[in-house]
């Protein structure tokens, strides 16, 4: 993903963003708020940048919200949840493509925005590893290309497909259009080997850009990302043939044999394989060259011809990549080294609001377009009801207290090819008659109350099923490729159905009814623009497909909050079945750990909660995502749809489990304590994790083996009095040695 980000947002774990409480301050009934609310934000960010290619929020707004939701996951881990935006690469495929597995997963990379982040990078990686001072460590650092990740899978030296990265586990299938980009070769030189997945970034030089907006009665593209996105993103690969796009291959995926025993070799082996690569590559012995490198190649920024965005920088060592390995999103021998946004005065037209699937009110600023950077540029995010005041969800002044109005000059920032974020307010313009914005308090949608719960920084809709907005989007989101994923009922389809008084969508149980209101009805489907009896009989053979449906899709289909495809997928790995999820949702609903008022009470109450802690103990799944659950399910209006839902469904798919590696540690859940002598905790840790693995932080009844190092204290005496096995870090690293 293409971030950027201004120095005057950069966050640590303490600082705060657009002038929010420091987060040590906060209270953890607080801090779920705000962690709702950045997720809320973030996720919608990922679908426009990376399903849609229509980023509605800029790359350092992003990031700012990403940095401080980070920190927040850090101070009170308790309320991290596992599928946080924090934890996810990229977004969902588009419609119109085929799907393609990565047989690796392509990952995001981690951001540097100070001098300081990077010395602190070479730190964690000499840490990590435990390399002192003076033992050599070498980095690579090469521009970070803004454009769209493509991986190249070749056999037998052959290209068979092209995905880009799509969430990051399952990409669009763009094999045909991929194949008529000259710098992707049909056919490898040389010696490769078997299998090779080579991946990389397809962009557009300023100059192809310039022309292709010259032509007459053409598309205008904003920015070259977004033309190089769009071009490839074709269901016609002679569109994608006419324009002109260009390919740097950097990294790699699956490989029969290594390429090379560094970084730099193994880039320059793709060279020699006949890819494209890029020259500004250099190697590094510390992090002061490597920043006196990125400082080099931000001076050429304006020369190169092309747009990047910042400098990536890798651990040379393969033989160290591999050690060093993943966390959940990003690997951690790279980090992406951000250059600074840029800013510009314009005047604020109006101020719109939209609603989304969760009903929260978003305001939007439409601006008198202004060109930033090379970029024209007329919407910007204003978050909330309070930044637009000129305060925080605490009440502190952010911008000194100035509020923002319609008809004001505000100054405006961007950072890379999206739409920017207001920084300041020019008050010596602000006209004679101007007044304070008055945030809508029912929804422009439906006409619903507009909440704002005591905590939340976000107003939200109440209309719920009966709010056109929110209606819509749910439905889309219930038909979107990770959830029911119908052939023929995309988001298009949606909002035709929803508007059609004789065959209506509105809940997704008539998705099911479909055919039978069909039946019945004298105004047939077939009969409609758009369809015929061919296409009717195939979307309604679609929909009866998928009557027999996994669970873990089931639950993330019905759009809770917080519950995304990862902790849809834990949800029913734990309870096996539709019936014994319901019924634990139920059974912690009636318990005094959900019916408390405040966070001390729930605490209190939490040891007297056995069905409360049956969901909150889960691995991975925390009391903000449980309180959405049952919050959903005790809704008596959202109940009944799910149930009519359920009713309509054949065959709901129990999980088998995951898919783990064959270790005999598999499956099982360890406890590191003391002090590891032979391996760093990081690196043991993430070794248990890749021979299929649970790594806790504390010693239970679930506990199967607890590692114990010099210094181990109360966790080890506990797993004694458990009867855990209990061993020392000889024969964990026997283990990890398999």
């Amino acid at each position: 993903m293409a971030r950027n980000h201004e120095d005057e947002t950069n966050l640590d774990s303490t600082q705060s963003l657009d002038g929010r409480a420091e987060v040590p301050t906060l209270t953890a009934e607080q801090a779920a708020d705000e962690i709702m609310d950045l997720s809320t934000r973030l996720v919608q960010a990922n679908e426009d940048y990376h399903t849609h290619d229509a980023p509605v929020i800029s790359d350092a707004d992003y990031d700012a919200m990403k940095l401080r939701l980070q920190a927040l996951e850090q101070s009170f881990p308790q309320l991290a949840n596992p599928d946080s935006p924090t934890q996810r690469v990229g977004g969902a495929i588009a419609e119109g493509f085929g799907k393609i597995v990565h047989a690796q997963r392509m990952m995001s990379l981690a951001n540097a925005f100070t001098e300081e982040d990077v010395t602190d990078f070479v730190a964690r990686i000499r840490s990590f590893l435990g390399l002192g001072p003076n033992t050599p460590l070498q980095f690579t650092a090469e521009p970070k290309i803004d454009g769209l990740s493509l991986s190249l899978r070749y056999e037998k030296g052959k290209l068979v497909q092209a995905a880009t990265r799509g969430d990051g586990s399952v990409g669009e299938n763009v094999t045909a259009n991929a194949r008529t980009i000259p710098d992707i070769p049909q056919t490898l030189k040389g010696d490769f080997p078997d299998i090779l997945e080579v991946r990389g970034e397809i962009y557009m030089s300023h100059q192809d850009f310039d022309a292709l907006n010259s032509v007459d009665g053409g598309r205008v593209f904003a920015n070259p990302r977004n033309a190089a996105a769009g071009s490839l993103r074709q269901l016609d690969a002679k569109i994608t043939a006419s324009r002109p796009l260009r390919y740097f291959a950097y990294s790699w995926g699956e490989v029969s044999e290594p390429l090379a025993a560094t970084q730099m070799q193994a880039v320059e082996r793709l060279n020699e394989l006949g890819f494209q690569i890029n020259p500004l590559t250099r190697l590094c012995d510390d992090a002061r060259q490597m920043i006196d490198v990125w400082k080099s190649i931000e001076q050429q920024r304006a020369t190169l011809g092309y747009d990047i965005d910042g400098v990536v920088y890798k651990v040379n060592d393969l033989a160290y990549q591999s050690r060093l390995g993943f966390r959940s999103t990003t690997p951690r021998w790279a980090l992406a080294h951000k250059f600074p946004a840029e800013t510009a005065w314009t005047r604020l037209d109006r101020i719109e609001i939209q609603v989304g699937r969760t009903g929260a009110l978003s305001p939007v600023a439409r601006l008198e377009p202004v060109t930033v950077g090379g970029v024209v540029v007329s919407n910007a995010t204003l978050h909330n009801e309070d930044y637009i005041a000129g305060i925080d969800n605490t009440g502190a002044q952010i911008r000194e207290g100035r509020d923002i109005r319609e008809g004001d000059w505000v100054k405006i920032y961007r950072a890379g090819d999206v739409i920017p974020k207001i920084a300041d307010v020019d008050l010596t313009r602000r006209p004679d008659d101007s007044a304070p914005y008055a945030f809508p308090t029912t929804c422009p949608e439906c006409g619903s109350d507009a909440i704002r719960e005591p905590g939340d920084s976000v107003r939200r809709c109440t209309g719920g099923l009966i709010c056109p907005a929110q209606a819509v989007e749910k439905l889309k989101h219930f038909v979107s490729r990770a959830a029911f994923d119908i052939e023929g009922l995309g988001a298009k389809q949606i909002e035709m159905f929803f508007a059609d008084d004789a065959l209506p969508i509105r809940e997704p149980a008539d998705i099911f009814t479909l055919q039978m209101r069909d039946d019945a009805n004298l105004a047939k489907l077939k009969n409609r623009d758009g369809f015929g009896e061919r296409s009717t009989e195939k979307l309604f053979a679609a929909i009866n497909e998928k009557r027999d449906i996994p669970l873990k899709k089931l639950i993330f289909a019905l759009g809770i909050r917080h519950v995304g495809e990862v902790a849809a997928a834990t949800l029913a790995r734990h309870f096996g079945s539709w019936d014994a999820l319901v019924s634990a949702i139920d059974a912690a609903a009636q318990e005094p750990a959900f019916a408390a008022a405040d966070e001390k009470s729930r605490r209190a109450a939490l040891p007297e909660s056995p069905n409360w802690a049956d969901l909150t103990g889960i691995d991975g799944i925390g009391a903000v995502l449980v309180r959405s659950l049952i919050t959903t399910f005790s809704q008596s209006a959202e109940r009944q749809g799910i149930n009519r839902l359920v009713d309509e469904l054949s065959h709901i798919q129990t999980d088998d489990g995951p898919q783990q590696a064959d270790s005999e540690i598999s499956g099982k859940t360890l406890v590191f304590t003391g002090t590891l002598e032979k391996m760093s905790r990081a690196e043991a840790k993430a070794r248990a994790e890749a021979m299929g693995a649970k790594v806790a932080g504390s010693v239970s009844a679930k506990t199967d083996l607890v590692i114990a190092g010099p210094g181990a204290g109360s966790k080890a005496k506990k797993a004694e009095d458990l009867g855990i096995t209990v061993i020392d870090e000889d024969e964990w690293l026997r283990i990890a040695a398999q």
